[in-house]
């Protein structure tokens, strides 16, 4: 089962368009306010810092203390300016190792870049899930139930990886960029427990991790028209597998909270335990993150 999950959530890392049976697309779920930051960058999706929204304490998130996007293999020389005026000194990359050596990130000499992924691309499992997909043995059922596995699996099987990544961006004294492939899924869970950690309630959270729909929406209809188009090319490819793992869903991220709570009991368990943040830290990270 965590290897099928793997497999499938890998699927999300072709970035190329494979075609499939002519169809029509269903409506994702978008973020309702658009919060925060978006950060246009040539070649590079899904930028953006938090922001503008209060917790439970009635604390305001600050903007520009953490920036998450996609992959960032094509960013150009000429933006490695913007991300200097952003203030961003350090890189957290959250693709696997094969991911990382096929698209590595281009990067400004002095940016620190540090990669810590919670699962590996073991038995080349990538070029596996291509082969089940254009031979159609993947449907969008089996899509959006491999995602859901995903979503399970990420937030418990590596638990000291999560640590890492939580720790690292919460712990730094200067502005991070943490990314994954498309900056939806990985990254999106990564905002997520932040958000929780910093006591935000289910309602922002969830908006903000929705907003991926948002800014990701040309990108993905351009892509799916793409696909339409060449349908001739791999007719058994069904469509909507393309289509569920292009979206975020509010039922994936249910999934990880879920899973945690099943698991540990509860998500203030989880961040104790698990992430290792003791209620007297917890409020430190909140005094430095919000005003």
């Amino acid at each position: 089962m965590k290897n099928l999950a793997k497999i499938s959530f890998l699927i999300i890392s072709l970035l190329c368009i494979f075609s499939c049976k002519t169809q029509h697309f269903s409506a994702p779920e978008y973020g309702k306010t658009e919060n925060g930051m978006p950060i246009q960058i040539k070649k590079v999706h899904n930028f953006r810092t938090p922001g503008n929204i209060r917790n439970s304490e009635g604390r305001t998130l600050k903007e520009g203390i953490f920036y998450r996007s996609a992959h960032l293999h094509h960013l150009k020389k000429r933006s490695f300016r913007e991300l200097e005026n952003l203030g961003i000194k350090e890189v957290i990359d959250l693709r696997n190792s094969k991911e990382i050596a096929d698209k590595p990130d281009r990067l400004p000499d002095d940016i620190i870049y540090k990669k810590y992924s919670a699962f590996e691309d073991k038995g080349d499992q990538l070029s596996q899930a291509k082969k089940l997909v254009l031979r159609g043995k993947v449907n969008g059922s089996d899509a959006d139930k491999r995602m859901i596995d995903f979503y399970r699996e990420y937030v418990t099987e590596n638990p000291e990886t999560i640590r890492k990544i939580i720790t690292e961006i919460l712990e730094s004294d200067q502005p991070v960029l943490y990314h994954c492939t498309a900056g939806k899924d990985r990254t999106g869970i990564t905002t997520a427990l932040i958000l929780t950690i910093l006591k935000f309630d289910k309602e922002t959270i969830y908006n903000d991790y929705l907003l991926s729909n948002n800014y990701r929406e040309k990108l993905v209809h351009k892509r799916l028209r793409l696909a339409n188009n060449l349908h001739f090319l791999y007719p058994k490819m069904d469509v909507k597998v393309l289509e569920k793992l292009s979206w975020v869903e509010t039922a994936y991220l249910d999934a990880a909270f879920n899973e945690i709570s099943k698991k540990y009991g509860s998500i203030d368990t989880y961040i104790q335990q698990v992430l290792g943040i003791s209620e007297n830290k917890r409020e430190e990270y909140i005094k430095k993150f919000t005003n």
